[in-house]
C-alpha cells in the first residue's frame, strides 16, 4: 500500500471551511523561479528536493521535501505566493503545516534523528521576500502525527484495495450489451483495447455511424485491468457529447446493476452551484461552512452508493450532507474509475485532471471525443485579452488607495498607444510583450489584492484583476509558440491580447503524463496536422476505419463553371439560386446550404426567393437563443421541405443528428478557408516555419475539415440516401479531393468526366 505525502495530508488533515477567496497564485513557471530564489539563497551543503520514504502502519508513504539543510538539522516546505502572506487562507496553511510534519517525520526516521527544526517557508514572487514559519518538534511527536494520518487513511485504503481488486474482476468479464457490434464497430473496438494495452497515442478517424461513444468506452474499460491503468478519461468537446457517455454507460447498466465502477460526470461550476448569488467560503455560502469536516461522511456516501454517479446523483448525496455539490464532484474525482467530463478539465492551465496524474502517479487512459475541435479549444485555453476600457471606467470610481496603480496602468497604455499611433485602428503584431504593461500590471495586482484584504469584494474591480492575472500568467510563458496583438478601433477602446498560435507547447505535457490516448472524430485527417498542433508523441499512429456507409447511398455533384472566391461571389449568387431550386424541384424535402458568412448566406437566400419565390427556405440568423436554435432544428421535422440557410463552421454544421427524411442533401458553397487576413498570414509563417506546411495547416486542412463536417449531417443511418452539392471548381483540384472523405469517392474520375 502506498500514497504520496501530498494524497495522504489532503485525505486525512484538512478541516474547517471551504475558503476560494481570492489569494493571487503565482504562475507555474513563476513557482518553479521562487523555489530556486530560496534555494540559492541557502549554504552548499542545502539538500533540495530531498527524496523520503517510510513504512508507517504497513503504508508506504513517501515524498519529496523541498529543501533539507544537515548541519541545523532543518527541514523546510516552500510555499511560493503573491501579495500579503496573510491573504493565506487557514486551511491552505494547515495543509502546508501537515505536509511539512510529515517530511518531518519520515526524515527523522530515514536519517535516525531525534529533533528538528521545521521552516515553512513563505516565498513573495513579487517583492522576493521570504516570510518564515518556524517551530521545533521531535522525532516522536512527528511520528505519531504521522501514524494518526496512516490510520485514517489506511481504512480507505484498503477499501479502495479491495474496489480496485473487485473493478477489475468485474471489467475483465464486461460483456457488450448487445448482440453483435454495428458494421465497423468490431474494428473500432479492437483498435482501441490494443491501444490501450501497448500504451500509445492514436489519431482514430471513425466515421459516423459505426456508435463511436459505445465503440471507444467498451474496449478501454475492458482493457484497464490486463494495461494496468488506474482510471479511465473520457473527455468532450460538447455538453451533448457528455450526455452521449453517460447514456453509453446506461446501456452497460451501470446506473441500474451498480457494479464495482465509479463513475463520476464532472460539470461546471454555474450548472453544479447551489447558491450562485454568494462566494465560495464559509462567511457567505452555508456548503462552504464546515465542508471539510462533512466531507469524509459525503464521500463514503458517494463510494457507497457507486455505480453512476451523475451530476444529480452527486447533488443529492451532498445536499443530504450541507455540502457544496461542485466541491464533492473535485473531490471524488481521485477516487472514480471513470471521469466524464469537458476537455479543459485535462487540458487547460489549471487542469484538475492532469494535476491528480501527476500528483498520484496514475497511469490514465485518455478518450476524447469530437476531436478535430481540440486545436481551436485549445488556442483558446491558452489566449487571453486586456481591456482599456475596463480600466478607464474603473479609474473613476474606484477607492483612492487604488488609483496610483490604476494610473500606472493608464499611463502604460498611453504609451503602447504612443508607440502604435500609426498603425491607427488597424490590429499590429507586436515582436513581444510591451516591456512598460507588466510592471504596471504586478503593481495593479499587489493593490487590489491588498484592498480585498480589508474591503468587501467588489464585482469589477474582481474581473479587471482577474483579467490582469490571466495575461500575467500566460506573459510568463510568452514564446514563437504565441502572438501578441494591439489593437486600437477606438479611443479609449485599445485590446492587448495574447493569442496562441500552437497549442502544442501547452498539451505535450498533457499527453506525456497519459498512459495511453485515443483522440477519435469522423474527421481527423491528415492526422500529421493534429500530431504537431497538438503537441501529441512523434510515434503517435493514425488510422482511418471504414464507415458503415455506402457510396451508393450519396451522390456527390460537382460545379466546375461557378467560383465562390471573394472576388467572384457577386457573380455567383444567380447560378447557385438556380442550382438549389433545380435540386429541390427534382426531389423535394429538407436540404441545408452552407456558406462561409451571413452576408453571403442572405445573398443568395435573397436571390432564391427573388428569382424562385416556390422554392420554400428559411434563414439561420446572428445570435440565435438556445429557443431559436431548437425552433430552427425543429423545422427540419415538419412535413413537406425547405431549404435551410447556414454558416459552415456554425453551430448546425455539426454535433446535429438528422436521420432519415429530415435531411436529404446539403449544398457546401466554399471550401471553408479561412480569410486571408493579416492574422492568418502571420499563423501561415509560424507554422511553415515550424512545420513546413504553412499553407495546409492555415487555410486547406480546417477549411475542408468544416466541408466534411457540413456535408456529413446527410448521411446519418446506412438506411439514409442523400445528396451533396460541392459549389466551387476548386473541389475538383486533386489536392483538394484527397482531404475530403474517401467513401465519398470509391472511383475518382479524371477532370473530363466532372
Amino acid at each position: 500500500m502506498k500514497v504520496a505525502v501530498r494524497t495522504l495530508c489532503e485525505f486525512a488533515a484538512r478541516t474547517g471551511d471551504l475558503d476560494f477567496r481570492y489569494t493571487p497564485a503565482p504562475a507555474a513557471g513563476e513557482g518553479v523561479r521562487g523555489h530556486q530564489a530560496v534555494v540559492a539563497n541557502r549554504p552548499s551543503s542545502y539538500k533540495s528536493e530531498y527524496s523520503l520514504t517510510g513504512n508507517c502502519l504497513g503504508i508506504e508513504v513517501s515524498g519529496r521535501a523541498d529543501g533539507y539543510c544537515p548541519q541545523q538539522t532543518r527541514l523546510e516546505e516552500i510555499k511560493t505566493h503573491r501579495g500579503d502572506v496573510s491573504r493565506i487562507r487557514a486551511h491552505q496553511r494547515a495543509l502546508h503545516r501537515a505536509q511539512l510534519r510529515a517530511y518531518g517525520a519520515l526524515l527523522c526516521r530515514q536519517e535516525q534523528l531525534d529533533r528538528l527544526e521545521l521552516v515553512l517557508v513563505y516565498y513573495d514572487i513579487g517583492r522576493g521576500k521570504e516570510t518564515p514559519v518556524r517551530e521545533t518538534a521531535t522525532a516522536a511527536q512527528l511520528w505519531r502525527e504521522l501514524e494518526q494520518l496512516c490510520r485514517r487513511y489506511r481504512l480507505w485504503a484498503e477499501q479502495e484495495d479491495r474496489h480496485r481488486e473487485q473493478r477489475n474482476t468485474w471489467l475483465d468479464n464486461l460483456a457488450f450489451p448487445f448482440d453483435d457490434f454495428r458494421a465497423g464497430q468490431r474494428a473500432l473496438a479492437e483498435t482501441c483495447y490494443r491501444n490501450a494495452l501497448q500504451g500509445q497515442a492514436l489519431l482514430l478517424e471513425a466515421p459516423t455511424g459505426l456508435g463511436k461513444t459505445l465503440g471507444t468506452l467498451f474496449p478501454s474499460l475492458r482493457a484497464m485491468p490486463r494495461a494496468g491503468q488506474d482510471r479511465l478519461f473520457y473527455l468532450t468537446c460538447r455538453n451533448t457529447a457528455r450526455q452521449l457517455a453517460l447514456d453509453a454507460l446506461r446501456q452497460l447498466r451501470i446506473e441500474r446493476d451498480r457494479p464495482p465502477l465509479r463513475v463520476l460526470e464532472l460539470v461546471a461550476r454555474d450548472h453544479a452551484c447551489e447558491h450562485p448569488d454568494k462566494a465560495c467560503h464559509g462567511d457567505s455560502c452555508p456548503l462552504a461552512k464546515g465542508f471539510f469536516d462533512r466531507l469524509p461522511d459525503a464521500r463514503a456516501e458517494a463510494v457507497q452508493t457507486g455505480g453512476l454517479l451523475d451530476h444529480e446523483t452527486l447533488a443529492r448525496i451532498a445536499g443530504g450532507h450541507g455540502i457544496c455539490p461542485y466541491f464533492l464532484a473535485q473531490e471524488m474525482a481521485r477516487w472514480c474509475d471513470l471521469v466524464i467530463a469537458d476537455v479543459n478539465r485535462m487540458f487547460d492551465q489549471s487542469a484538475l485532471l492532469h494535476a491528480l496524474i501527476r500528483q498520484n502517479g496514475w497511469r490514465s487512459a485518455l478518450l476524447v471525443d469530437e476531436a478535430h475541435n481540440l486545436v481551436d479549444r485549445a488556442r483558446g485555453m491558452y489566449s487571453v485579452s486586456l481591456h482599456q476600457q475596463r480600466l478607464l471606467k474603473l479609474r473613476k470610481t474606484a477607492p483612492k488607495p487604488l488609483q496610483p496603480a490604476l494610473g500606472g496602468v493608464g499611463k502604460a497604455w498611453q504609451t503602447l498607444g504612443r508607440e502604435q499611433s500609426e498603425a491607427g485602428s488597424t490590429p499590429v503584431f507586436l515582436e513581444g510583450l510591451p516591456p512598460a504593461i507588466l510592471p504596471a500590471l504586478q503593481r495593479l495586482v499587489s493593490a487590489v489584492t491588498d484592498y480585498f484584504a480589508d474591503n468587501p469584494p467588489d464585482l469589477a474591480l474582481q474581473e479587471l484583476l482577474f483579467e490582469s492575472i490571466a495575461f500575467m500568467k500566460l506573459a510568463d510563458s510568452f514564446g514563437e509558440h504565441s502572438l501578441c496583438e494591439f489593437h486600437k478601433p477606438a479611443r479609449g477602446r485599445a485590446r492587448l491580447t495574447i493569442q496562441n498560435l500552437v497549442p502544442a507547447d501547452f498539451l505535450a505535457p498533457r499527453f506525456e503524463s497519459a498512459d495511453s490516448a485515443v483522440l477519435f472524430s469522423a474527421t481527423l485527417s491528415p492526422g500529421v496536422y493534429y500530431r504537431d498542433l497538438l503537441g501529441m508523441p512523434e510515434d503517435s499512429r493514425f488510422r482511418s476505419l471504414p464507415g458503415p456507409f455506402r457510396a451508393e447511398q450519396l451522390q456527390v455533384q460537382f460545379t466546375p463553371r461557378i467560383s465562390t472566391r471573394k472576388t467572384e461571389r457577386s457573380q455567383s449568387l444567380e447560378p447557385i439560386a438556380d442550382l438549389i431550386a433545380d435540386q429541390y424541384r427534382r426531389r423535394p424535402g429538407h436540404y441545408l446550404a452552407f456558406f462561409s458568412s451571413f452576408d453571403y448566406l442572405q445573398a443568395v437566400s435573397e436571390t432564391l426567393g427573388h428569382r424562385h419565390p416556390d422554392i420554400p427556405r428559411r434563414d439561420q440568423q446572428r445570435f440565435m437563443s438556445a429557443e431559436q436554435r431548437q425552433a430552427f432544428l425543429a423545422g427540419f421535422r415538419h412535413d413537406g421541405g425547405a431549404v435551410a440557410f447556414a454558416v459552415l463552421g456554425g453551430v448546425f454544421s455539426e454535433g446535429i443528428d438528422l436521420p432519415g427524411d429530415q435531411l436529404i442533401g446539403a449544398f457546401v458553397a466554399t471550401l471553408g478557408l479561412p480569410p486571408f487576413d493579416p492574422w492568418h498570414e502571420v499563423l501561415r509563417h509560424r507554422l511553415e516555419r515550424r512545420f513546413g506546411q504553412g499553407y495546409d495547416y492555415t487555410y486547406r486542412i480546417p477549411g475542408l475539415q468544416k466541408v466534411a463536417q457540413a456535408a456529413g449531417r446527410v448521411i446519418r443511418t446506412p438506411e439514409d440516401r442523400g445528396v451533396i452539392w460541392l459549389i466551387d471548381d476548386r473541389f475538383m483540384q486533386p489536392m483538394v479531393r484527397r482531404m475530403l472523405p474517401a467513401w465519398w469517392f470509391p472511383e475518382t474520375p479524371d477532370a473530363s468526366a466532372d
